[in-house]
């Protein structure tokens, strides 16, 4: 399969997995967290499928869309490892779905940053809250569910806490 075809396959299940994601939380109250914002893609399709959230987002360096970029009072900016303990702090364990798509082609910086996600994510999600992510965590709180219909088995992952 070619690095296009794999993207694409990847986008579709983000979204597919996103858009189940929405049909759980659209009328529970709560924050919703988006962990990279890249440039701004995910972050604007939250915004149409939940309207009525705040969405919050995390992010090194700002480099997205224009009309992609949040409020400066939604957006954590910084070092995720610095910026994630201070949203604690701020919003507690409230978020009701977080959405992460962090990582790089290199598989044992990822696996890395996997071990320290899992448990920094864990001290924002609300009991019965949802996180999808593009690599396994492992949470002892949290229940892993399945795929949507139509999304390969660990092309991503949904989690419940």
């Amino acid at each position: 399969m070619s690095r296009l075809d794999s993207f694409i396959r990847r986008m579709q299940a983000q979204r597919d997995c996103l858009n189940w994601a929405a049909t759980q939380v659209r009328d529970r109250r709560g924050p919703i967290l988006e962990v990279g914002l890249g440039n701004g893609r995910t972050y604007d399709h939250l915004r149409l499928l939940l309207p009525d959230h705040d969405i919050y987002v995390f992010e090194r360096e700002v480099q997205a869309h224009p009309s992609c970029v949040p409020p400066d009072d939604r957006l954590f900016l910084g070092d995720v490892h610095e910026t994630m303990p201070r949203a604690a702090r701020v919003l507690g364990q409230s978020a009701v779905l977080i959405h992460s798509d962090l990582g790089t082609g290199d598989h044992a910086a990822n696996a890395a940053l996997g071990g320290w996600l899992g448990p920094a994510l864990d001290t924002l999600v609300a009991p019965g809250g949802y996180v999808i992510v593009n690599q396994p965590l492992d949470v002892p709180r949290w229940t892993r569910l399945p795929e949507p219909a139509g999304v390969r088995q660990d092309r991503y992952f949904i989690y419940r806490a």
